[in-house]
């Protein structure tokens, strides 16, 4: 049970990589340049707002991609996809690549416990057999 427990954990953060590098695939091949100004930052999501070339003016409610470091007031230049500025938007500069060392530290730590955890669980329920 805790492998499987492991190993769905090790699928969804996957498919969170892949997911950050199919939405910057998309900004890169529509790249549409701007600066920022941060609005909000809470845990979940850094809330900014930005004027496009045609000059209209965009507050995307899933809010920003890579926003670590930001703090309310500040001017952040930013990327996105001009056929879609507000779904998706990232610090310019920063990409999914960024979120490669973090989920392998956690996976590991995560198989590191698991299965020294599984082999002793195994031992003690074969010697209660």
């Amino acid at each position: 049970m805790l492998p499987a427990a492991a190993a769905l954990l090790t699928g969804l953060i996957t498919l969170a990589l892949a997911g950050a590098a199919l939405d910057d695939a998309a900004i890169d091949a529509r790249t549409g340049h701007a600066t920022a100004q941060v609005l909000a930052v809470t845990s979940i999501r850094t809330l900014v707002q930005f004027t496009t070339p045609d000059g209209k003016i965009y507050r995307p409610d899933s809010g920003l991609a890579y926003p670590s470091g930001l703090q309310v007031g500040q001017l952040v230049r930013v990327e996105y996809d001009s056929s879609d500025p507000t779904g998706n938007l990232r610090v310019a500069g920063r990409t999914w690549v960024q979120g490669v060392a973090p989920a392998l530290i956690i996976l590991l730590a995560l198989w590191v416990l698991v299965v020294p955890a599984s082999w002793w669980l195994r031992r003690r329920q074969a010697r209660a057999v």
